[in-house]
């Protein structure tokens, strides 16, 4: 009895320590219970925070959707997180079905499971393009809005962001106007091909690239527009650069050239007096060089010549009053009507063989009366001549003309034209038989 009274640890017989070795042998029958459950797959598995779960639709109501997520847990998508899932999506959503869910809050106030649907769209999303920029893929999406500095492109659930200078060559040559609705409006809807170039989860900046996607190059763009111009007809383009000798513009993607003289009917110095980078116009195709792929585009053939109806007044032969503006080797200019000019050529000017208007007596600002020879509307030239102005071979045609400007001839003195009588027909001459 005195052994069974004595303390603990002080010369105790073995046995007073089987309760301690009890103890010990129940945690290792604890512990390799819980070993036994994890070997088996039935360990308990709460949901924590920021996971995402693979749950099953277990009810939907008006106010939450009830989403079993495993352990004998079902979680909850209540409030705003209702709210977030779009009109589209949420018909879709069956009881039974299978979702992806992300977990808010293991246990709120409630002791609720409190999950989100969109979240874990969204993560999944980021994952997905995350990969994308990993693996070098391209994605096929349409341009869904923009903003002033480029368009929007939604990927996986994600807004993705073109900046303008990553528009494909193509794409980026075509636009056009001052205002970011002008330039992306119509762009909206359009299929476009993407590889993402930047992703920051944190920033939640998604950062797209149609250059990047494209194999694209200048010379294949102007190959693939040269190909689907057709010469007479009209397009907008954008001007792209000047130079001395005319000025670019972008078509479709490709530049073409309009020419110095094609760019007005008025003389112009330099395409700066008329045209600036950027500017939207209407151009007229007028030669395709399929060969040099080269395309030659007008701009002036899309106004009204001032020049046809400047000369429309005039007719060959009639005697008109010019001022002498310019002396060449060739001839002299003479100009007629306000900007209207016309040549005498060297050989028009005397009935004796000069070397130089000059020697004719012709000296820049004389006004002389010249005589139309000849009108080129194709090449927008008047012929003048200065000797044929006293011609015999146009005399009725000067009477006419002094009648039309109101001088009656039988007042001036001037007798009418004998009216000319036809020929006399030859008798047809006989033929005198051969004598035999």
């Amino acid at each position: 009895m005195e052994q069974n009274n004595a303390p603990l640890g002080q010369g105790a017989s073995p046995e007073s320590n089987t309760p301690t070795e009890g103890n010990a042998n129940n945690n290792n029958n604890g512990i390799n219970m819980e070993t036994l459950l994890n070997q088996e797959g039935m360990a308990l598995d709460f949901p924590q925070p920021g996971e995402i779960r693979t749950g099953v639709i277990a009810s939907i109501s008006p106010t939450q959707i009830l989403v079993s997520v495993g352990a004998k847990s079902e979680g909850v998508i209540t409030g705003r997180e209702l709210e977030a899932i779009s009109p589209e999506e949420r018909p879709a959503l069956k009881v039974g079905q299978e979702i992806l869910v992300y977990v808010l809050n293991a246990e709120d106030e409630s002791g609720n499971v409190v999950l989100s649907y969109t979240r874990a769209q969204e993560q999944k999303g980021w994952a997905e393009v995350e990969k994308m920029m990993e693996d070098g893929a391209t994605y096929e999406g349409r341009v869904d809005g923009f903003n002033k500095g480029g368009i929007i492109v939604p990927v996986y659930g994600l807004r993705g962001f073109i900046p303008a200078s990553q528009l494909g060559i193509s794409r980026r040559m075509a636009v056009t106007g001052d205002t970011p609705d002008q330039r992306y409006a119509k762009m909206i809807g359009e299929p476009i091909t993407v590889r993402v170039i930047e992703v920051d989860r944190k920033r939640r900046r998604l950062i797209l690239s149609e250059r990047a996607a494209s194999s694209e190059t200048r010379q294949s763009i102007k190959e693939r527009v040269i190909e689907s111009l057709k010469e007479g007809e009209v397009y907008t383009g954008k001007v792209t650069s000047l130079a001395d000798f005319g000025a670019f513009v972008n078509v479709n993607g490709a530049d073409g050239l309009v020419h110095l003289s094609e760019i007005s009917w008025d003389r112009v110095q330099h395409p700066s007096e008329i045209l600036e980078v950027g500017q939207e116009v209407q151009v007229k195709v007028i030669n395709i060089d399929r060969e040099k792929k080269r395309i030659g585009l007008s701009i002036r053939a899309l106004q009204n010549d001032p020049w046809q109806s400047k000369v429309a007044k005039f007719k060959v032969g009639q005697l008109v009053e010019g001022v002498i503006t310019r002396l060449t080797k060739f001839g002299a200019f003479a100009r007629l009507e306000g900007d209207l000019e016309g040549l005498i050529h060297i050989s028009e000017i005397s009935e004796n063989r000069i070397e130089h208007p000059k020697e004719a007596g012709l000296h820049e600002g004389d006004v002389v009366t010249l005589r139309v020879i000849r009108i080129d509307p194709d090449q927008r030239r008047i012929g003048l001549s200065l000797r044929k102005v006293d011609s015999g071979a146009y005399k009725d045609l000067d009477l006419k003309q002094i009648d039309l400007e109101g001088v009656n001839l039988e007042e001036a003195g001037i007798p009418p034209a004998p009216e000319e009588e036809p020929p006399a027909e030859k008798p047809e001459s006989e033929e005198t038989p051969p004598e035999e």
